[in-house]
């Protein structure tokens, strides 16, 4: 099993705006030492977060409206602007506080992200996709169905190992370490530009609030 067990702070009450669960706070420090930035190596990531002068570490939960408005308005321009020309990288954490569906349905990206990266990101982009048909009675039948039907992992391994929380220990270091980074709401964003923290971007906020609190 392969499992998981960045100038100054400018943050300027970019914190603490309109997540799900409301709130939020932040810590000033560099990335190194940082509890946002842990265990970065184990972490789904687009771009090489070692490399890229701008990191973007977000908590997310699947079944949070909040995250979905920011997968599918905000997150689009930042990859195409940011991440794939290789000047920031994207690292995705489960923060699953929201609705309980997103409990089991966390656990089965854990599982997933062990087997097949791109099957992981697929995952991701169903449950914002389709949030508002998952349940707690369906979450796991349609993401084996979702896994069989579009990805080559084994989807019924997948929903076993959620089942059993195969992987819960990534699922609590990622709970840990957003709490120890004052992650209080869904999406909470933390931001290193150059090595050091800059702030946390909490809820669904606009690409030019990112941007502007990273420089670029």
């Amino acid at each position: 099993m392969r499992r998981r067990a960045l100038l100054g702070a400018v943050g300027t009450g970019v914190a603490g705006l309109t997540g799900c669960l409301g709130g939020g706070g932040g810590s000033s420090s560099g990335q190194s030492d940082h509890p946002a930035a842990r265990n970065l190596a184990a972490q789904p990531a687009l771009g090489d977060p070692d490399d890229a002068e701008d990191l973007l570490v977000a908590f997310e939960d699947p079944s949070c409206p909040t995250c979905r408005r920011f997968e599918t308005e905000t997150f689009p321009r930042i990859r195409d602007e940011l991440v794939d020309p290789g000047d920031a990288a994207f690292v995705y954490r489960v923060f699953p506080v929201v609705y309980d569906w997103g409990k089991p349905a966390v656990q089965a990206m854990e599982a997933t992200y062990d087997r097949d990266e791109a099957a992981f990101w697929a995952l991701k982009a169903h449950y914002y996709a389709e949030q508002s048909a998952f349940g707690t009675d369906n979450v796991l039948d349609r993401t084996e169905a979702f896994l069989a039907d579009e990805t080559e992992v084994d989807a019924a391994g997948v929903v076993e190992d959620a089942r059993a929380e195969t992987y819960d220990d990534a699922v609590q270091q990622d709970l840990t370490d957003g709490e120890d980074a004052d992650v209080s709401a869904t999406p909470t964003v933390a931001l290193f530009s150059g090595g050091e923290f800059r702030t946390l971007v909490t809820g669904a906020q606009s690409y030019d609030v990112y941007a502007n609190a990273l420089g670029v």
